[in-house]
């Protein structure tokens, strides 16, 4: 059991760190781009050859999740515990934040009808947008660090390990 419960941690950690190396592709390639000056920067999204970036985010968070709540049932009474939780808290936030705010506002922002002229207000939304979703990605890079610091912690249970169970 405990080497599966490793096993389904690094699974787990190892979709989580796809996550954030998306997040960082993104951020380092294609949003400086299409934030630039739109909405003449978003024909990247319109057309035939339109980037589809949602083929690779719907399947990837299912999955990730997925395998973060089957990491915690199965480290539920281990040290590792505290530090899975604080991930899968944090992602759920990151989630909600994405669902509610960033995904609507993204829409929004390339769905814009194609010119070459800039909009200061679009381009305003679009570096706003810009903004927060760096801070979205910062704070995945910490819940990754809690994350691979918490499978540093053994995997055996407590009270295997010390003789009694932490309630």
């Amino acid at each position: 059991m405990n080497t599966f419960r490793t096993i389904v941690l690094i699974l787990a950690s190892i979709s989580f760190i796809i996550v954030v190396g998306g997040a960082v592709y993104e951020h380092m390639g294609v949003v400086p781009v299409w934030a630039s000056a739109p909405p003449a920067s978003l024909a990247m999204f319109q057309g035939a050859y339109a980037i589809t970036p949602f083929k690779f985010w719907i399947p990837i968070h299912p999955v990730t999740l997925g395998l973060l709540l089957l990491a915690l049932i199965l480290n539920w009474k281990t040290e590792r515990r505290g530090f899975i939780l604080m991930t899968v808290i944090g992602y759920l936030l990151v989630l909600a934040a994405t669902f509610f705010w960033f995904v609507p506002e993204l829409m929004t922002i390339i769905e814009t009808a194609y010119s070459t002229n800039t909009d200061p207000e679009l381009t305003q939304r679009a570096q706003s947008w810009e903004f927060w979703s760096q801070v979205r990605l910062a704070s995945m890079l910490v819940m990754a660090f809690v994350l691979l610091y918490g499978l540093s912690k053994p995997g055996e249970t407590l009270r295997r390990r010390y003789g009694y169970v932490n309630r």
